[in-house]
């Protein structure tokens, strides 16, 4: 406990830190700064770094510094994790499409690439940054706005591909510029970020050491931002300095046979097969995923390139469960219609609020999201209820009916409406997101519970014999006759 409360006397929350600063205008002994003379690398004179030890909220422990040199100008902004390396990569990736996603909190570590393909653009690792999102494109239009002149002398078509991305960058950047300065500020900037920007751009942030961040709006669950998490690489590792040098063919060979096998979740295995529909060949696609607080799963792809039939499909890696498992979730809004979901082939869904029962093997395994699954079983009735009807089998209210049903349907695939998902699985191999993890999920309940007898004869667990494969039992019956 002491530890951690040293630890956060010494980095306190940002928010403090801005406090003090203020608080401090007057004593500047008060203020959270620590200054030292540096020597400046443009005119050899002494200049003056300024060192912040903050926390940032929802990351980690940082280090701020700031150079500048009285005598020349130069000036020099950086910003370094106090932190350790973390045991993954990650990437973050967010969508600006409103003014307000500019205003958007990044911090880029020396690792951290970041890449808009909009424009087909890639930063390579640099120096270490703590800025917003229209801080980093004013950034890029300045560094790219530096050797155009030369460019346009020596290669006028590359000038103008880069011309271009700067002039669309600047058009981004200028939708926060163009505002009346007869309205108040801060009733101007509310007003301004839920219009579009004038270029909707993705950014996506990669670093192998894990100490970058993208800020989200709200909680995790913003429908713009995503975040995940990989297993470095043994060259990534070698340039994070967490692996030696290959110093010989015969260290490259080890190395390589280690990377392959830390890679196993990353590799995508094929099986030649036959098409069901046009008897033609075809290659089965087959992927281990690991999925966060749940466990290993193998997802199946096949498709046809002669006929165009294609399936998916997914299995569990692991072992069987002892027990069966049925999750309730309880759908209020939109935010939980991106909740991954992933159904197994044994699992029966259901929605009591419309009276929708899905038996299992209904859809088969399925991993996506509650809306993209919601989607397949309107689509899949839709379509079942219109080839009835046309050849006459469906009687008129029976059909009246199930309109009824369908139109229900659509408001909560829209989530129109609140409502209660239900997945039961007799081998718990089913497993829907939480947005709160690894804490509880309110909206979330988790039941484990035995299974039956039926349930064992159906899924045929009663007939299944682990034990004895050498015959032993058949022997000794043989010896007592």
């Amino acid at each position: 406990m002491a530890q951690i409360e040293e630890k956060s006397e010494l980095f306190p929350p940002i928010a403090d830190v801005v406090d003090k600063t203020h608080a401090g205008d007057e004593d500047i002994s008060a203020r959270p700064l620590e200054e030292i003379e540096s020597l400046c690398m443009q005119c050899g004179e002494q200049g003056v770094t300024r060192m912040m030890l903050t926390s940032i909220p929802f990351f980690r422990e940082v280090i701020v510094m700031s150079f500048r040199c009285e005598h020349c100008g130069h000036s020099n902004n950086e910003i370094q994790s106090a932190g350790k390396i973390r045991s993954e990569g990650t990437m973050y990736t967010v969508k600006v499409l409103n003014r307000g996603d500019l205003d958007r909190q990044l911090i880029r570590s020396e690792a951290c690439s970041i890449n808009i393909p909009e424009f087909q653009l890639v930063l390579p690792p640099s120096r270490g940054q703590l800025t917003t999102v229209e801080g980093l494109l004013r950034d890029i239009v300045a560094d790219l706005s530096v050797q155009q002149p030369l460019r346009r002398i020596q290669d006028e078509n590359a000038y103008a591909k880069i011309q271009e991305i700067i002039d669309c960058l600047k058009e981004i950047i200028a939708d926060t510029e163009d505002e009346d300065e007869g309205k108040d500020k801060f009733e101007k900037r509310e007003l301004s970020n839920e219009d579009p920007v004038a270029r909707a751009i993705t950014i996506t942030l990669d670093d192998p050491s894990g100490n970058s961040f993208l800020e989200f709006v709200g909680s995790m669950s913003d429908l713009k931002w995503n975040m995940r998490t990989y297993e470095r690489s043994l060259e990534q590792n070698r340039q994070l300095g967490l692996a030696p040098p290959a110093e010989d063919a015969e260290d490259n060979a080890a190395d390589e046979a280690e990377q392959e096998s830390e890679g196993l979740n990353e590799e995508v295995f094929e099986f030649p097969g036959i098409c069901s529909r046009c008897g033609r060949p075809l290659i089965t696609r087959m992927k281990r995923v690991s999925i966060p607080y749940f466990k290993d799963t193998l997802i199946m792809s096949t498709n046809c390139d002669d006929c165009g039939y294609r399936d998916n499909e997914i299995k569990s890696g692991a072992a069987i469960s002892e027990h069966g498992k049925k999750i309730t979730l309880k759908v209020v809004d939109r935010d939980d219609l991106s909740r991954d979901i992933l159904k197994s082939d044994t699992s029966g869904l259901s929605i009591p609020e419309i009276d929708l029962v899905l038996h299992p093997g209904t859809l088969g395994g399925r991993f996506t999201t509650l809306e993209g699954i919601l989607d397949q079983v309107y689509e899949e009735l839709t379509e079942k209820v219109f080839n009835a009807g046309d050849s006459g089998v469906v009687d008129v209210d029976d059909r009246a009916e199930f309109q009824e049903f369908l139109r229900k349907l659509k408001q909560v695939k829209n989530a129109e409406i609140p409502f209660t998902l239900i997945l039961d699985d007799p081998l718990a191999n089913s497993h829907v997101q939480n947005l709160y993890a690894p804490d509880p999920d309110p909206n979330m309940e988790i039941v484990t519970y035995e299974r039956t007898w039926q349930h064992n004869e159906d899924l045929g667990l009663n007939d299944m014999n682990v034990e004895s494969y050498g015959g032993d039992d058949t022997k000794d019956g043989d010896t007592k006759s």
